[in-house]
């Protein structure tokens, strides 16, 4: 499995669809722009390119940074594979790439979030040895209301040195 790293403005648009599948927020106009304002800020889009190599079939989106809480840590923003391509292993790829990017840098956990809904998802990550760590609350701010607007849990996870001898 070929992981690439989309750096240059071809290379986010080759992810462009994926993105938009699993993001529909974005403005597709300024997509690129922002992914390039978002990569000198410490994000890292990474891919799997389709059988044909004409688009990613599969992204993941990461950061680095440091909280009091946690220390440095790294934070999948984004993970996402086209439907037609899941089972083949390519979310589980993009994550263990992650891990070792994350091992390389002497990070110790690794944080993502996903919606309640998501099962498949969860049976992942739980594999993967993710493990619920805490709740993750939002606050949306409207003109006319303030709401809680998404309940999602946030996995956690932590690589001891023990983890990283049997790699």
């Amino acid at each position: 499995m070929n992981i690439q790293i989309a750096e240059t403005r071809q290379e986010i648009e080759f992810c462009k669809r994926a993105l938009m599948e699993f993001r529909a927020n974005l403005n597709p106009d300024i997509f690129v722009e922002q992914v390039l304002r978002m990569r000198m800020e410490g994000f890292h889009l990474i891919y799997i390119a389709d059988e044909n190599n004409t688009e990613a079939t599969a992204i993941a989106g990461f950061r680095i940074f440091e909280m009091l809480r946690t220390g440095t840590m790294i934070y999948i923003d984004d993970l996402f594979t086209f439907e037609k391509s899941r089972g083949r292993g390519y979310a589980k790829a993009l994550l263990d790439y992650i891990g070792q990017f994350a091992r390389t840098l002497n990070i110790e956990t690794v944080h993502l979030d996903s919606g309640f809904d998501l099962h498949p998802a969860h049976r992942l990550y739980l594999k993967s040895g993710y493990s619920p760590a805490c709740h993750h609350l939002r606050k949306k701010y409207s003109k006319t209301e303030m709401e809680i607007n998404e309940y999602c849990l946030h996995f956690n996870l932590h690589y001891s040195s023990a983890s990283l001898t049997t790699l």
